[in-house]
């Protein structure tokens, strides 16, 4: 079946022309610029593919072990390298999924799962958070959900949009009804290493033999532009055969992508970035909490993690009109609605950016148009 479009990316196409002043959802790390790699890039690399593995530069999967505390579980060749994060999701649900087959995802969530599912006609089974329980996972709901025609799970950690996290235990119980059913568990880390709240999480790759990781350098290092991403899995096969999906689709790695991604991870290079990313991003989570608590319009359940959060719009006005109203003159500040992860009465607010996004000036003019509204 054809692939439909989501509401997410539907509303960036439809808001690209306009020029805000202000950002209030802004969800990566402010971006570093190539001048700050130039000393480590060798002038006489060729623009070839890397011309070692199909699988990704060595070099680079090890670091991808490393940064998710993966090296003791793990082997490079449980790695691959991908075209960001969503790549690999792409990979991995189109090789599992086929029509008429179950598929567990949680609601609000990345929206590239559903839209996979109904473009490959599986049958999807919704695992909904409830904002009363603080974002919490049902995992009751998930127990009920699962059976032996369920082939694949697919989660968030930290939920991509709400912020929060799956604590250790719920992943070991997450893996344990899977490995009933020899059902897979695909646990998208995008923001993994922007926690709030405790300490990183461990990977499901690393809890469980059909647990596949995702993640990319986008969000947390803010190199979204490189497309670089990755899948990590113990089953071989399930790897192997995503080789086999990107050779009809992306084929390899860009070269650039994949060389600037191992200098971006080297250890030294990646505390000082993470640092950074989680001294910025408290910054601003600080300010963004203190607006909400002094805004009766607005609510939240604040994120434990990442760089977006969900807030809840007291108003009989949606998500959607909110936000473009916002966008609009004279206030030409731009969020995201919380349609695109069907909370209609939402709105995604986001930290990432650092003091680029003017995000106190973004606040003003949120503050007016609540204000006006409220009046």
């Amino acid at each position: 079946m054809k692939v439909e479009i989501h509401k997410l990316f539907d509303y960036l196409l439809d808001t690209t022309t306009e020029k805000p002043d202000a950002v209030l959802g802004f969800s990566l790390s402010s971006s570093p610029t190539l001048g700050a790699f130039l000393s480590d890039l060798d002038p006489n690399l060729s623009l070839d593919w890397n011309c070692q593995s199909f699988q990704g530069l060595p070099a680079l999967r090890g670091h991808v072990l490393r940064q998710a505390n993966l090296e003791k579980t793990c082997s490079p060749d449980d790695v691959l390298i991908t075209a960001g994060a969503a790549e690999a999701n792409y990979l991995v649900m189109r090789q599992l999924l086929q029509p008429g087959d179950e598929f567990v995802l949680e609601t609000p969530g990345w929206p590239q799962a559903g839209v996979m599912a109904k473009a490959l006609e599986a049958q999807a089974r919704l695992i909904r958070r409830e904002e009363a329980d603080g974002w919490a996972f049902p995992m009751g709901a998930l127990r009920a959900a699962v059976n032996a025609r369920t082939k694949l799970i697919f989660l968030t950690n930290p939920n991509n949009p709400t912020g929060r996290l799956f604590s250790t235990e719920e992943l070991s119980e997450i893996a344990d009804i899977a490995r009933q059913h020899g059902t897979y568990v695909l646990v998208d880390e995008v923001y993994a290493g922007l926690e709030w709240d405790g300490e990183r999480r461990p990977s499901i790759a690393g809890i469980y033999e059909r647990g596949i990781t995702t993640g990319s350098v986008s969000k947390a290092l803010g190199l979204q532009g490189l497309r670089t991403g990755w899948l990590i899995c113990r089953d071989r096969e399930l790897v192997f055969d995503a080789i086999i999906l990107r050779e009809n689709s992306s084929e390899i790695m860009n070269i650039m992508g994949e060389v600037i991604a191992e200098i971006a991870l080297r250890p030294d290079r990646y505390h000082a970035a993470m640092t950074k990313a989680r001294s910025e991003g408290e910054t601003n989570l600080e300010m963004l909490d203190r607006f909400i608590e002094e805004q009766p319009l607005l609510s939240w359940v604040r994120p434990q993690a990442g760089l977006i959060g969900l807030a809840r719009l007291h108003l009989d006005m949606g998500g959607e009109a909110f936000a473009r109203k916002l966008l609009a003159p004279p206030y030409k500040t731009f969020l995201i609605p919380g349609d695109a992860y069907d909370q209609p009465n939402h709105i995604r607010l986001g930290v990432g950016g650092g003091a680029a996004v003017n995000l106190e000036e973004g606040l003003s003019r949120l503050a007016a148009l609540l204000e006006e509204l409220q009046g």
